[in-house]
């Protein structure tokens, strides 16, 4: 593996993947809350052309953390799969009510991030599974010190979800990709074996994702 490899690169490689979902090379990117899942995906998007991004925390909702899997093959792969636009509602976290509706296009290649973005409902639509190497304990106090304290009941309520659902339905033993931040940017190793494979190095970007 090339041990200096851009953002640009890795948009290249999905982009020759074959298929996977109808026209849609659809791309997952895992890891626990907290871990720089949608920054991430942000950077990864632009490196691919403005590639669409669906976030899963906007299928979820406060009654169905992750009971969500029937709602996006509904409104999302089942569309997407035929080649047409797919039309869904976010979920509105403040309003607990869904929001107005959105068209998601089948574009070459569309990243889905969120936790459970490698469950084993998703994993057969997806071109490629990434997953976000950063420790849970890591990732869970990042994101309780950016929600503030007023959030505090809901992360522990959500800890104790996202424990269930990993041990239940883990992604990362299925990651074809693990991503890991360091202070220029980030670093990944690929392909069979990715767990024991030392990572390229990527400099990209302004250091540490915020989210």
């Amino acid at each position: 593996m090339e041990p200096h490899l851009s953002l640009e690169s890795l948009a290249r490689e999905l982009r020759a993947l074959p298929p996977s979902l109808g026209p849609v090379r659809l791309v997952g990117i895992d890891g626990h809350a907290g871990s720089g899942k949608s920054t991430f995906a942000g950077r990864l998007a632009e490196a691919a052309g403005g590639a669409p991004v669906l976030h899963l925390d906007e299928v979820a909702t406060h009654e169905e953390l992750f009971g969500w899997q029937e709602r996006l093959r509904v409104q999302v792969l089942e569309p997407l799969g035929a080649g047409r636009p797919a039309h869904w509602a976010p979920y509105d976290w403040v309003e607990r009510c869904f929001g107005p509706e959105r068209v998601l296009e089948p574009a070459p290649v569309v990243l889905v991030e969120g936790v459970g973005a490698g469950r084993r409902a998703l994993r057969p639509h997806l071109a490629r599974l990434m997953w976000m190497e950063t420790p849970r304990e890591q990732s869970w106090g990042r994101g309780r010190n950016r929600d503030g304290r007023e959030l505090s009941d809901f992360w522990d309520g959500w800890e104790r979800a996202e424990r269930a659902h990993f041990s239940d339905d883990p992604s990362r033993p299925f990651a074809d990709t693990l991503v890991r931040q360091s202070g220029t940017g980030y670093e990944w190793s690929s392909g069979t074996g990715a767990t024991a494979r030392t990572p390229a190095s990527v400099t990209e970007g302004d250091g540490l994702p915020r989210a």
